[in-house]
């Protein structure tokens, strides 16, 4: 199957990039459901899985709107105003959602499924009370984002941004036109049509508004995403730049010098971070008592070398993009 979005020179005008937080969590959420091992992501999945179903979220109200293949509801992906949206922006976008779009969608979830499934009561509740059903999908969207992508969205979205900036300074030197025939495999320009190919859902001008919205994502690989919603610009998400290094451990060669100014055990308690760790494994990876971890993370984080993130009765903790430069070869950049 083959789309094709015609583009004006308006529509070219008009085309630009973002970097969405709900669109990370769509597809990340997507590829946790995935029975199968995902092989760019494997180190991420193998600590986020077990907190997935420990908090129910395999089952709850984001099951019911992003299944495992096909249509997902497009209200999780409101316009992103700007280049660089936060959750907290978009969630409240989601809330906004006008009643109609959202029984809509919920039909078309409905009749992607087998005639004789029975409507589940969650999708019954979006039918007869869409703005409660809301409150209840964004209250668990954060809970997702807690525990599966704010310890590691430094990361994340330093990759994210770079592939915005790359592409944003190859549209400068060589067009639109070679930026939109190089973002995948099934996306190719064609004398003023965007095509796809291997698409499930149809992208035409005709479903959508003007320009262009690009989306680099972590998750989205293999494959690109869409979303079409009149008179939105038509949305497209595809694999960022780099994210097969996204999960690889981080050189910390520069740990000595850092230690001078830090200390020795603030300095290790950095490195020891590469994943994201909560203070009873940090004590058991650093050989330091429980308290002395306490202490040295609440020092870190007030010089924003380090987050915090709610898991349930316990704090996972992350280094930010700071003390990855910090910890960085001489020279080199993260």
């Amino acid at each position: 199957m083959e789309s094709g979005l015609s583009f004006s020179a308006a529509d070219l005008a008009q085309t630009r990039f973002a970097v969405s937080p709900m669109w990370e969590v769509v597809t990340g959420f997507r590829l946790l459901r995935d029975a199968a091992e995902p092989p760019l992501h494997r180190r991420w999945a193998a600590q986020v899985r077990p907190r997935f179903a420990q908090a129910g979220l395999d089952r709850g109200w984001l099951a019911e709107l992003i299944p495992a293949h096909g249509y997902l509801a497009d209200f999780l992906n409101p316009t992103p105003p700007s280049p660089f949206p936060t959750l907290d922006g978009e969630l409240d976008a989601i809330r906004r959602t006008p009643p109609a779009q959202v029984r809509d969608e919920i039909d078309k979830l409905a009749a992607d499924r087998p005639a004789d499934h029975r409507p589940s009561p969650r999708l019954t509740l979006f039918h007869e009370a869409p703005e409660a059903a809301l409150e209840k999908v964004t209250a668990e969207i954060e809970t997702f984002w807690e525990l599966a992508l704010a310890p590691y969205w430094a990361r994340i979205r330093q990759l994210l941004e770079a592939d915005v900036f790359h592409r944003a300074r190859q549209v400068a030197e060589h067009g639109s036109a070679r930026v939109l025939s190089e973002l995948h495999e099934t996306v190719r320009w064609d004398d003023g049509t965007l095509r796809l190919v291997r698409r499930h859902c149809a992208l035409t001008r005709d479903e959508a508004g003007s320009g262009l919205l690009l989306i680099p994502s972590v998750f989205a690989w293999p494959r690109v995403m869409t979303r079409t919603v009149s008179p939105e610009p038509p949305q497209l998400a595809y694999p960022a730049r780099g994210v097969g290094n996204l999960w690889e451990p981080r050189p910390a060669a520069a740990t000595d010098a850092v230690a001078a100014v830090l200390g020795r055990s603030r300095t290790l308690l950095l490195t020891e971070l590469d994943t994201p760790a909560s203070t009873t494994q940090l004590a058991a990876f650093s050989g330091l008592s429980a308290a002395g971890v306490s202490q040295h993370l609440t020092a870190l984080r007030n010089a924003g070398l380090v987050t915090a993130h709610r898991n349930g009765r316990s704090v996972l903790y992350a280094r930010t993009a700071v003390a990855d430069a910090l910890l960085a070869p001489t020279g080199e950049s993260v």
